[in-house]
């Protein structure tokens, strides 16, 4: 009859008063603290401005609730951008990165909650675009294309959103 070969393991060697290195993980660009954060919030921050400066600049917007509604979620979208941007200015600054977890749920729930804003303000604002451009054919007595410019630059401010809002989110799950 025969029987399995058994092989030894030899243990690892102790390493007791060793002193390991200590190894960081590598930002990824486009994560809170980074230099990536800090564009996407800049291009964040001029797309919403530029949408409420030129949704400002017609008179008749405020008739239109959709319109009242994407000047709200731009200036709130502003702000965010901005405040974040200075909190990257400030990490990038001191070089710390962001990994507290509970200010990066903070910051995703954040920029979950914009993002969201500005994209429902962007699609209500845009039917409403198509309504009076397309559908009533008064684009002569209507801004219909600061309307339309105001719209696309919401829409470029939540596709600037959307990569923060996922990097963030990534980072969370890769803790």
């Amino acid at each position: 009859m025969s029987r399995p070969a058994v092989h030894p393991v030899e243990a690892p060697p102790p390493t007791y008063g060793a002193v390991l290195p200590r190894v960081r993980m590598k930002n990824v660009q486009g994560t809170a603290g980074t230099a990536g954060s800090f564009v996407l919030r800049l291009f964040q921050f001029a797309f919403a401005a530029i949408s409420v400066c030129v949704m400002g600049t017609t008179s008749d917007f405020v008739q239109v609730t959709a319109f009242r509604y994407l000047v709200s979620a731009s200036i709130f979208q502003s702000l965010w951008s901005l405040s974040l941007a200075l909190i990257d200015i400030y990490a990038i600054l001191v070089k710390r990165s962001l990994r507290n977890t509970r200010l990066l749920r903070f910051l995703m729930i954040g920029d979950a909650i914009t993002s969201t804003l500005t994209f429902a303000s962007a699609s209500a604002s845009a039917g409403i675009t198509v309504l009076i451009g397309n559908d009533l054919n008064k684009c002569a007595v209507n801004n219909c294309a600061r309307f339309q410019t105001a719209t696309a630059m919401a829409f470029l401010s939540w596709f600037a959103a959307s990569p923060s809002f996922f990097l963030i989110f990534w980072s969370l799950a890769s803790h």
